[in-house]
């Protein structure tokens, strides 16, 4: 099966491209549900967290305060790689999981932090979705209500979208209307089912 790894800047459009996919009835493995399952209380992970980060990363429920733990991770380097190294061998695992449980031509995988978090192993191909900075902070701005600050301090934690690009095997330019978005998906979901076919 032919997996296709759907990674992108923040607000880029990644979550509409592969809703677009899953219309198409191509399965979607995502990393960020997979992650949110994975520090669901009662999990491990979870677990392994609050004894990295101490209780204050609990909310009164017992559920993982989200925010919190953002703004632990984003101001201390140390901390984001402690949380890494206790999350993502776990994705990465449950990844290999649910593909191995597909049954389909081709799969997209969405990892947003597919090359921060070398991850790029898992696909076969690499779909990059892209957009103007200028219009990745106006999106996250409208969606998040962060402030421009804490926007570009988020686009300057991920690799440049030069990077991306040059390291795309695919590319969509998501700064149109979302018929022309629709099209690329179209185009590219021909493409990946004809690559396919030649590996059957």
């Amino acid at each position: 099966m032919l997996r296709i790894g759907l990674t992108g800047g923040i607000g880029c459009g990644k979550s509409t491209v592969a809703n677009l996919f899953s219309q198409l009835d191509v399965p979607i493995i995502d990393a960020d549900i997979i992650s949110r399952n994975l520090v669901q209380p009662g999990q491990p992970a979870l677990a392994a967290i609050r004894q990295v980060f101490g209780g204050k990363i609990l909310n009164v429920d017992g559920s993982l305060d989200r925010s919190h733990l953002r703004d632990i991770i984003f101001a201390d380097a140390e901390a984001k790689q402690k949380l890494e190294s206790i999350l993502h061998p776990l994705v990465y695992q449950a990844i290999l999981a649910a593909v191995g449980q597909t049954i389909s031509p081709y799969c997209v995988i969405c990892i947003p932090l597919l090359f921060e978090t070398k991850m790029t192993r898992l696909a076969d191909r690499i779909l990059v979705i892209d957009c103007p900075t200028e219009i990745q902070v106006m999106r996250v701005r409208q969606r998040d209500h962060l402030s421009d600050g804490q926007i570009q301090a988020i686009i300057g934690s991920q690799v440049p979208r030069d990077f991306r690009i040059a390291n795309a095997n695919d590319l969509i330019e998501n700064t149109g209307t979302n018929d022309k978005l629709a099209e690329q998906v179209k185009k590219l979901h021909n493409l990946y089912l004809s690559i396919s076919n030649c590996q059957d």
